[in-house]
């Protein structure tokens, strides 16, 4: 714009235009309000207190819906639309002094909008606008592990939220990732992305935000931990983090809770079904077990989570139940046992054996000698047994056979 040829009194007359303008601009944003999702919220409107008060509240952007009309000294709400029923209401015993201002329960997305506040009194009249903005804030980051993929999601946001990983410590990994985000019915966001764990030694943190607020999880893997005996103590994170500020929660296999424990100077609460398992926790977070059996052996998840951050820990204990252990054990031993017992019966046997051969051999030898010997005692008859004939002895060594003689001639 071309200032050269304008009078002084023309310049002061278009500032005054431009400020009056502005004033009028800000007259319609001069209040935004921010609104918790399902929760109530107040939209501010005043004006000069006055006889026969007339108010009304309209959404302008979506085609001029009546929201709360006000007048004759009471509410008005034959016009209003179906969405705001029941939902909206004034201070009335503030109105006199000149508060017109809504408050509007139950918040949906729906309501983002920009309203107008229209009062009217004997004196004049006065427009006041607002804009209201609708979130939904990130309120929990899940991180899951199954195999080598990590799965970051979270639900229930609004405005479209973002995503974004990194490791920790930092490193240079390429860290690729596909994320998909749905629109629910009430117009949220749910937001899911998943990696591929390539260094299972680095904690993996996913990041959720939006313009009100931002929530991180992160992921540690440790290795897996034995315990040969019924008593185990399971550590709670890899990273040195101080469970100051934090609330602490104990799972099993990623979905039964053990333990809950919302500040580290108040007590834990131990579910139910694990009062006889837990034997308490450390001043670190670790969890201590004991009376465990082979049913306790699967996933230990820590779960330490404040107002912006999660801390989890999955760490998998196996049991080595010392009674299978001595059974097993036994069994190997009843086993030697019969082994040596068996050796043994195959030595006594064969000693048998040999003993009884042997005996079996000085039986043989004994009678043999007693034949011989009795050859001797009997007299020889010269005339019938000539010396030069051959005597038939029965050979040693053998039994049960004929003892071939020749016939004297």
């Amino acid at each position: 714009m071309n200032f050269t040829g304008m009078t002084e009194v023309e310049c002061k007359l278009f500032l005054v235009v431009v400020i009056f303008l502005g004033m009028f601009h800000l007259s319609r944003g001069d209040s935004e309000v921010s609104c918790v999702f399902m929760e109530s919220c107040i939209l501010p409107c005043s004006f000069q207190g006055g006889a026969d008060v007339v108010i009304h509240w309209i959404q302008l952007t979506v085609g001029h819906l009546p929201v709360h009309s006000f007048y004759h000294n009471q509410d008005q709400l034959g016009h209003q639309v179906q969405r705001f029923r029941d939902r909206t209401s004034l201070f009335k015993d503030q109105i006199s002094r000149g508060n017109a201002s809504l408050q509007l329960t139950g918040v949906e997305v729906q309501d983002e909008d920009t309203y107008k506040c229209h009062t009217s009194v004997i004196r004049g009249n006065k427009d006041s606008f607002i804009n209201l903005k609708v979130d939904a804030p990130v309120d929990q980051v899940d991180l899951q592990q199954v195999g080598n993929r990590i799965t970051c999601s979270s639900e229930g946001i609004y405005p479209e939220p973002a995503l974004t990983w990194c490791t920790s410590p930092p490193s240079n990994l390429n860290l690729q990732h596909k994320t998909t985000k749905q629109k629910t019915e009430q117009l949220l966001y749910n937001i899911s992305s998943y990696l591929t764990l390539s260094d299972s030694d680095l904690g993996y943190s996913c990041t959720v935000s939006t313009r009100r607020n931002r929530k991180r999880a992160t992921l540690w893997q440790l290795s897996a931990i034995s315990s040969s005996h019924t008593e185990a103590t399971i550590p709670c994170t890899a990273s040195n983090t101080s469970l100051t500020g934090f609330s602490l929660t104990w799972r099993f296999n990623h979905s039964q809770i053990v333990l809950n424990q919302t500040r580290a100077d108040v007590p834990s609460s131990v579910s139910e079904g694990w009062r006889q398992q837990v034997k308490g926790v450390s001043e670190s977070g670790s969890l201590m077990l004991q009376n465990l059996s082979s049913h306790h052996e699967g996933t230990y998840t820590c779960e330490l989570s404040d107002a912006e951050e999660t801390l989890t820990t999955n760490t998998f204990l196996r049991i080595e139940n010392p009674g299978n252990s001595t059974s097993r054990r036994g069994v190997g031993v009843t086993v030697v046992l019969a082994v040596v017992v068996a050796a043994g019966a195959a030595v006594f046997l064969l000693l048998h054996c040999i003993k009884k051969k042997s005996q079996q051999e000085n039986t043989r030898e004994s009678n043999n000698d007693e034949i011989q010997a009795e050859i001797e005692r009997e007299p020889i008859n010269e005339a019938t047994s000539p010396q030069s004939e051959e005597m038939c002895v029965t050979p040693l060594f053998k039994e049960n056979e004929d003892c071939g003689q020749t016939a004297p001639s």
